[in-house]
C-alpha cells in the first residue's frame, strides 16, 4: 500500500505538530466457535473464507474537520493508480478533493476503468498501451468505488477528503499526519469493511501526540 506522507504540507506551511500512532482491527466473537458449539468444522462450512482481522491493511487516518481555509491541491499533484497483474495498485488511495488521478494500464491485455458512484461517476472505456494518460479529477469529497467491467477481482477505492491532513497506514499499521497546526481536533480512522473510529486530541505547536485506533464491528444499531 502506498502511504502518502506528502499530506499537502507544501500548501499549508505552518508551525505544527504531528499525530502518530497505529490502527488495528479486532475480530468478531462468534458464539460456539471456541467451545465447539457450532458446525464451523463441518464439511459444509469449513472451507468458507473467514476475515483475517490481523491481516487487514490499508487503513486511512484523517482529521475529520473541514479546514477554516479550504486548501487547494498542488498544481502538479497527480496521483497514480496502476493496473498491473489484473489488480488496481494501490487498492485504497486517499486524496484531497481537487486532485487528479492517472490510470495507466501496465498489463498486456485490455482493462476498463469505471465508477458509478454518486461522488464521481466516470468511464474510461477499454484500453491498453494508451498514448495519452487517462486522467480523472475528483472535485467532491466521498468514497469512489472503481471497477473493471471485464475482470471481477479488479476493484479499488478512491477516498476523497476535504482535508489535507491525512495518512494511509504502512504495512505495520502505523501512520503519521505531519505539520498539523496547533489546536483541538477530531481524528477518524477508516477501513473499507469496518465502522470508523473517532478520537479527539490536542495538537501542540511542536512535537507529536499519539493516537492508537482499534476498529471492530461494534456499536452498530441492532435490528
Amino acid at each position: 500500500m502506498l502511504a502518502l506522507p506528502w499530506i499537502a504540507a507544501s500548501m499549508l506551511r505552518a508551525n505544527g505538530g504531528n499525530i502518530e500512532g497505529t490502527v488495528r482491527a479486532v475480530p468478531v466473537e462468534i458464539p460456539g466457535q471456541a467451545g465447539g458449539g457450532g458446525k464451523y468444522d463441518s464439511r459444509k462450512f469449513k472451507f468458507l473464507d473467514k476475515v483475517d482481522y490481523d491481516a487487514l491493511k490499508e487503513f486511512v487516518v484523517f482529521i475529520d474537520q473541514v479546514p477554516e481555509v479550504k486548501p487547494e491541491p498542488p498544481k502538479k499533484a497527480v496521483q497514480v493508480v496502476t493496473q498491473k497483474d489484473g489488480l488496481f495498485r494501490p487498492h485504497v488511495l486517499p486524496i484531497l478533493a481537487g486532485t487528479t488521478v492517472e490510470w495507466p494500464n501496465k498489463d498486456e491485455i485490455y482493462h476498463n476503468v469505471f465508477s458509478f458512484s454518486e461522488t464521481r461517476p466516470f468511464d474510461l472505456g477499454l484500453y491498453k498501451d494508451e498514448p495519452k494518460p487517462k486522467l480523472v479529477t475528483f472535485d467532491k469529497n466521498g468514497r469512489v468505488d472503481v471497477f473493471c467491467s471485464i475482470h471481477s477481482q479488479m476493484h479499488c477505492i478512491v477516498l476523497v477528503l476535504e482535508t489535507p491532513y491525512f495518512s494511509a497506514t504502512d504495512a505495520k499499521g502505523t501512520y503519521a499526519i505531519r505539520d498539523v497546526p496547533a489546536g483541538h481536533y477530531r481524528v477518524k480512522a477508516w477501513h473499507e469493511r469496518l465502522p470508523p473510529a473517532v478520537l479527539e486530541t490536542d495538537v501542540p505547536t511542536n512535537g507529536a501526540v499519539r493516537l492508537d485506533f482499534t476498529l471492530s464491528v461494534k456499536g452498530l444499531p441492532r435490528i
